[in-house]
């Protein structure tokens, strides 16, 4: 215990999944013709993500995807999450499947944004809220990356990120 009176212990990976939101300023709402080609692909994206090897969980609506959800003053502003079993089964999704053939044009749809991503490790079981997603992409932003919220080029292992004992029951 620390001298507050917090217990603390160290979690193995089987305890815990990654999940990722990112964030976009669309280029034109969602109906415009500057969106049409990205709308179209999104059944086939998001099919792919949901047949993926790790693949826990995404965000959507009854439509199947998050394009109507509305977080943000903003609403060319689209928020995407998802819940899966590993950072490796994510980054095999995002960098070496059909989902990159989408992610590299990217450009044509969204503008550039300087810090539109987080990553952060969830008990099983757990579904990140947007307001705890948004959360993250600050901490990210004011802190660098740290194991409460980091990037793919600077990972956090699930061993090195300390939970506060009561939070999975851990005895002190």
């Amino acid at each position: 215990m620390n001298s507050a009176g917090v217990g603390y212990c160290f979690v193995l990976s089987y305890y815990y999944q990654l999940a990722q939101v990112n964030v976009a300023r669309m280029r034109g709402p969602i109906d415009s013709p500057v969106m049409a080609e990205f709308v179209a692909q999104l059944p086939a994206v998001n099919a792919l993500a949901d047949h993926s090897p790790g693949f826990v969980w995404r965000l959507q609506t009854e439509d199947g995807n998050a394009t109507s959800l509305r977080s943000f003053e903003d609403d060319r502003m689209m928020i995407n999450m998802s819940v899966w079993e590993s950072i490796d089964v994510l980054s095999d999704f995002v960098y070496r499947s059909g989902h990159v053939d989408v992610m590299r044009r990217r450009r044509e749809w969204f503008e550039r944004m300087e810090m539109h991503m987080a990553l952060w490790w969830v008990p099983v079981g757990h579904i990140p809220s947007i307001d705890e997603a948004l959360e993250r992409i600050d901490h990210l932003r004011e802190h660098g990356p740290t194991p409460y919220a980091f990037t793919f080029k600077a990972r956090f292992l699930v061993d090195e990120k300390l939970v506060i004992y009561e939070e999975i029951g851990c005895l002190a």
